[in-house]
């Protein structure tokens, strides 16, 4: 599946094209499956400034087995089960095979089917970079999650959990169960009640997933402590912090981390994270899932079947 200009879901083509070959340092994979993000509809609808060549297959979270080896390439076998984030400017994995890094690529979780391993990697790793790059998130600490019911988010609230941190969150009734199975100390409705009002004390970490209004995201700095942090991830707009009370803002833009992804994948197979996957489409009806996603009816992660 591909896109030779940037537009609506409709210049999404299903068709068949050159099984490509790996270069030097490159892997083929034969795709078990890949993942849908938010980034690849704005990279189809040309509003998001990541420097595409076209035409372009979108999917950049993949996962599938090796299927053919590159000159220079050591640690990799044919036949090894396999995921990786790709490089988001270069060809995904909406295809029967892909071409990969190797340096991007690693072994796939074995406790859980090889085509929902493509749920894992940039989500798993935003959510890593916000609380603890971005946030430096330590034990102890008090952590508010805004809009935690997403996928980011409950990847986020059981890494912190894990790291010893006190979490609050917010989400609408729809997903409050399931962030409070992540591990939330305190979920908030945010549907209900004011968040500053429901809160019972500072955080030290703010970090919001949601595109909340922008008076809204300045109005709720005052939830963190002096000397804290506001990280996001909605990059469309500004971040905002507090220079008065040394409240530090960061932005997070997701970037590849081959010895992260591995952890993680520990952490999925030591059952200490838990990756999930609300939807299996086949390839053919990827155009169909991207007008969900510009109208933003999509609710948890969906994973493309070749």
């Amino acid at each position: 599946m591909q896109f030779h200009e940037v537009g609506g879901p409709e210049v999404l083509q299903y068709g068949e094209v050159e099984q490509p070959t790996p270069a030097a340092g490159q892997v083929r994979l034969r795709v078990a499956a890949s993942a849908y993000n938010a980034a690849d509809n704005g990279m189809r609808a040309g509003f998001l400034p990541i420097p595409i060549q076209l035409p372009h297959v979108p999917g950049y979270d993949v996962s599938g087995t090796v299927d053919a080896i590159g000159e220079g390439v050591t640690g990799l076998t044919v036949g090894d089960a396999v995921i990786a984030f790709l490089p988001m400017d270069r060809d995904g994995g909406a295809a029967e095979y892909v071409i990969a890094p190797a340096d991007a690529v690693v072994a796939a979780p074995t406790s859980i089917p090889l085509a929902d391993a493509a749920a894992l990697p940039s989500v798993a790793l935003t959510a890593w970079q916000a609380l603890f790059d971005d946030g430096r998130l330590t034990a102890g600490q008090r952590l508010l999650v805004v809009g935690a019911g997403g996928v980011v988010g409950k990847y986020a609230v059981q890494l912190a959990k894990r790291a010893g941190a006190h979490v609050i969150a917010t989400a609408s009734p729809r997903s409050a169960d399931a962030v409070r199975a992540a591990g939330a100390d305190q979920v908030i409705d945010h549907t209900d009640v004011d968040l500053l009002d429901a809160l019972d004390g500072q955080v030290d970490v703010l970090l919001n997933l949601a595109p909340i209004e922008p008076e809204q995201f300045a109005a709720d700095v005052a939830a963190v402590r002096d000397g804290g942090v506001v990280v996001s991830t909605t990059a469309f707009m500004a971040t905002p912090g507090d220079e008065s009370r040394d409240v530090r803002a960061a932005t997070v833009f997701v970037l590849p981390n081959r010895e992260r992804l591995t952890e993680l994948v520990a952490l999925v197979d030591d059952g200490a994270l838990t990756v999930e996957v609300t939807r299996r489409i086949p390839l053919a009806e990827l155009p169909a899932l991207h007008a969900e996603g510009a109208a933003g009816r999509i609710a948890g992660k969906v994973i493309v079947l070749p």
